[in-house]
């Protein structure tokens, strides 16, 4: 008898290949044996996902400094998880856009309104087109922030940090997705109040596990999550600079602008004409 994974030779008596590790199926696959298989992987309270979920609330330093160190066998590997956040991110962008109402966050009454909203329309439909590469590319941006923040405390290279943020913005994502199917279709919270929470949910999470993986005490991570913060918003007004420009060369800013005055020269017409 030969190993299915990876056709080592097996002894008639062995449960798991000696090699791959693989468990060895003996019987044909059923209705009954696919469902405890299913059980099995993600309802049993030992099993690796569940186990890793866990414990990157309570001991995020036991999965993500165990994985850099070599513990590979414990608790789901951080590409897998990750790639499991990305699917979960998935089905969360298919309900929002199924369940949530229009975001409508200007008066589209005036034509300054309009515009502004219709800007962001087309900003947040492109970024929630594109959630899973943006989200993709905050890991390497996150583990720079973090390597300019933690200056001075050598412990993890640039590779390893970019394993605590993968692990800890899956997390974060594999929560959010969780909300978003299971409250917004209730109609019990909605995108907008979705944002707010998640966005200060975020920062002490991720200060957290940079707590827990660096051993800081709390002046210590209090210190250097204001860093991080600064940098952050460096990075942000840098953003708006960029965002600003691309709406000059767009003609979307000349358009805010137009309608701007339109709207300024409306306003002093009626009251002129209410005078």
């Amino acid at each position: 008898m030969n190993c299915r994974n990876c056709h080592t030779e097996l002894s008639e008596t062995d449960d798991y290949c000696k090699s791959c590790g693989g468990k060895i199926i003996r019987n044909r696959l059923t209705l009954k044996n696919l469902f405890e298989h299913v059980s099995e992987t993600f309802l049993n309270y030992d099993n690796k996902l569940l186990r890793t979920f866990i414990q990157l609330f309570k001991k995020p330093e036991d999965v993500i400094v165990g994985y850099i160190n070599g513990t590979r066998k414990k608790y789901v590997n951080v590409i897998s998880y990750f790639a499991l956040a990305i699917t979960l991110s998935g089905l969360q962008i298919f309900i929002m856009k199924k369940f949530q109402t229009e975001l409508s966050l200007y008066d589209t009454t005036t034509e300054v309104g309009k515009t502004q909203q219709a800007f962001f329309d087309s900003t947040y439909s492109l970024t929630t087109e594109y959630q899973s590469l943006i989200m993709m590319l905050y890991i390497p941006l996150y583990a720079i922030i973090a390597k300019l923040s933690f200056l001075g405390i050598k412990k993890f290279n640039f590779t390893e940090l970019i394993v605590v943020f993968l692990y800890g913005q899956a997390q974060l994502s594999i929560c959010i997705a969780a909300l978003t199917v299971t409250l917004i279709p209730l109609n019990i919270l909605s995108v907008q109040m979705l944002g707010l929470i998640t966005m200060p949910f975020t920062f002490f999470y991720f200060a957290y596990c940079l707590k827990r993986v660096y051993s800081l005490n709390f002046s210590q991570i209090l210190l250097r999550s204001l860093l991080f913060i600064g940098i952050i918003g460096v990075l942000f007004i840098l953003a708006i600079v960029l965002t600003l420009i691309f709406m000059y060369y767009t003609g979307n800013l000349d358009n805010i602008i137009e309608a701007q005055k339109a709207n300024v020269e409306a306003q002093r017409a009626l009251k002129d004409s209410i005078n």
